[in-house]
């Protein structure tokens, strides 16, 4: 509720100064937001931050507000907001998917923190130099606005939303679209490219063309590219992601506009607590077994859309109201005065250097797909499963450099990740698998995407992934659970990888139906396989006979193991050599798991055997023996079990 702060322009004496002074708020947002990082405390971190967003929603609406009788600083002022929007996604499209200046960043997981903080200061002086103090009322609009504030509010209210869940990272549509390989639509790498250079000559065209952008015709071309994202995968749903990019950036300047006619207290925190309203709907759509009210919502994305568009749909409608029916324009139109002209250069300029970048970013993003396993010698797989919780550690810092160098120094070939879908406002728009993959050197299957209502599972693959298709188990009752079915090319023997998250302790009957899909999906595959798995059950009790058993041919990598409820690992047609379980430290709350498999070779007799009777290549690292590195080490056994 912290973007709620515009209704305090509602209180005239604040009003007053916010309007007389909004460099003040803009300073003191930057110097909350940006210097929260230095606060070790979550709840102090997350505090100061709340407070950094309540000031800056008060900031930009007195900023726009202000400037609402001078169309070019107005517009001036619109365009340096969503250009800001635009260059923070080319930002995290440099950092694999991690704003560099967030306050969960900073010096020890690459932030460059202290760097934006320098950038800030720059600007603050730049502002202050420029500034030309224009009392409240002083610019007033010559007519009263027809139609409804509240309908305004509405428009402003979807638009964020709209733009911040899908637009605040150039993989986020691409994900919703990605169905696992072959790949047969658009991939993070290069083409995050093409999402931030549709978002500039979007809001370039709604520059230059304001009329036609504000059309019914527009706004039915910009839902109809919502529908097509929202029900397709792979490149024609990507297309229709582009088309919803093309209208949202293209409406902001309209929409913005119109709503500075309207009181701000009551129009802007209005739009606001509706925006509130859809960051929740657009979670609880899969959170819906925690809150309440959450079965009504279930697995509708396609309801936060409409929604979505149905709101602003009501910020054109009043548009139109205020301003009459929109012009025919036919061709180019300059602005009115050469100042303006000049002005709208910029804009270009600007939006030009951000696609070189983004394009340059690209280029050197680009994999190499020149991937090796650790011990080709002995054609061996060292797999493991880890439930990431959303990349965010303990501190309630991003956590994907502490997962590098944990995953790293386990030598993992193949690894699944559980808790891993981060393509919502609430996690950041994220994608951990992005900067996992290029820093390990995988291949990477994100799984079912976040229109899909799931908390996610992915797949990291040192070893060719041939095939992969994504599964939503059976759920009548509780959350849905994700699995992934690839087929990846090991030493030149196809071996099949499911990668599986169970649903919740509370739904027994769910987990039931979801363990009987997945010992068919594995039995009805003759090749060797891997099952990397959070099952909710107990080793040889209830489901886990369904999941260990004839029907679905695997075998658990180490029965003797007791004290398993979540994690488990199994397989069949593969040698078994090793099994360990890892430390989180303060990373998660799940351990990693992780076991070793030779290829082409017939399984052993499961006894365990100490480690010196293994080959050097077949041993886990010492790495983490003792009392380990970084709060990693052997535990449960406190060493590696080896298998004859």
């Amino acid at each position: 509720m912290s973007t709620v702060s515009p209704f305090m322009l509602g209180i005239p004496p604040i009003r007053r100064l916010s309007l007389k002074y909004p460099y003040v708020l803009h300073l003191l947002m930057g110097m909350f937001g940006l210097s929260a990082y230095l606060v070790h405390s979550p709840e102090g971190r997350l505090g100061q931050i709340s407070l950094a967003v309540w000031v800056g929603c008060l900031a930009w609406v007195a900023t726009w507000y202000r400037e609402r009788g001078d169309s070019k600083n107005l517009e001036a002022r619109i365009s340096a907001w969503l250009i800001g929007l635009i260059a923070s996604s080319v930002a995290k499209y440099a950092f694999q998917t991690n704003n560099p200046l967030w306050p969960v960043m900073h010096e020890a997981n690459g932030g460059w923190n202290k760097t934006g903080i320098v950038f800030f200061s720059l600007a603050i002086c730049w502002i202050l130099y420029r500034q030309k103090q224009i009392p409240d009322g002083t610019q007033q609009l010559h007519e009263k606005p027809k139609g409804s504030s509240a309908l305004a509010g509405l428009g402003i209210g979807g638009l964020v939303f709209g733009l911040h869940s899908l637009l605040s990272d150039s993989s986020t549509l691409i994900i919703w679209v990605w169905e696992g390989y072959p790949v047969r639509g658009p991939m993070a790498v290069p083409h995050g490219a093409w999402t931030i250079f549709t978002m500039g000559v979007g809001l370039i065209f709604g520059l230059f063309y304001p009329n036609v952008a504000r059309s019914w015709t527009f706004y039915g071309i910009g839902s109809v590219g919502a529908a097509v994202l929202t029900c397709f995968s792979h490149w024609f749903g990507y297309y229709g992601g582009l088309a919803l990019t093309f209208y949202l950036c293209a409406a902001t300047p309209f929409l913005i506009t119109n709503a500075t006619r309207f009181p701000p207290a009551r129009t802007f925190a209005f739009g606001f607590f509706s925006y509130n309203f859809m960051v929740l709907f657009h979670v609880w759509v899969v959170a819906y077994a925690f809150v309440p009210g959450g079965p009504l919502v279930r697995e509708h994305t396609d309801w936060v859309m409409a929604t979505t568009m149905i709101m602003i749909g009501c910020g054109v409608f009043s548009s139109l109201q205020s301003s009459g029916s929109p012009a025919k324009q036919t061709g180019f139109q300059p602005p009115p005065n050469p100042a303006g002209r000049r002005q709208r250069s910029y804009y270009i300029y600007i939006l030009l250097l951000l696609q070189l970048l983004s394009a340059s970013i690209a280029y050197l993003r680009f994999p190499s797909y020149d991937y090796t396993p650790h011990h080709p010698d002995n054609k061996l797989i060292t797999a493991g499963i880890w439930t990431i919780h959303f990349s965010i550690d303990d501190d309630l810092r991003a956590s994907e450099k502490r997962m590098e160098f944990l995953l790293k120094g386990a030598e993992l070939d193949l690894i699944g990740l559980l808790e891993s879908d981060q393509q919502k406002i609430i996690m950041g728009n994220r994608d951990s698998t992005q900067y996992l993959a290029e820093e390990l050197g995988m291949w990477a299957d994100y799984g079912p995407g976040p229109n899909k209502h799931t908390w996610g599972c992915a797949l990291l693959s040192r070893f060719p992934i041939v095939n992969s298709t994504h599964h939503l188990l059976p759920s009548p009752h509780g959350e849905l659970a994700p699995a992934i079915h690839a087929t990846v090319d090991a030493y030149g023997e196809m071996v099949d990888v499911f990668v599986f998250h169970s649903g919740q302790e509370e739904d027994p009957e769910d987990r039931r139906l979801q363990s009987e899909y997945l010992s068919d999906l594995m039995g009805s595959t003759p090749r060797p396989s891997i099952l990397l798995s959070y099952l909710v059950t107990k080793p040889q009790q209830g489901n886990y006979n369904t999941y260990v058993s004839d029907r679905s041919g695997m075998k658990d990598i180490d029965r003797s193991d007791w004290d398993r409820w979540c994690e488990y690992i199994l397989y069949k047609g593969l040698k078994k050599t090793a099994y360990a379980r890892l430390s989180r430290s303060t990373i998660t709350d799940t351990e990693l798991q992780v076991a070793k498999f030779q290829v082409g070779q017939p399984d052993g007799t499961g006894e365990f055997i100490s480690e010196d009777q293994v080959p050097e290549d077949l041993r886990f690292p010492q790495l983490f023996r003792g009392e380990g590195v970084r709060g990693h080490r052997y535990h449960v056994f406190n060493e590696p079990r080896y298998f004859a």
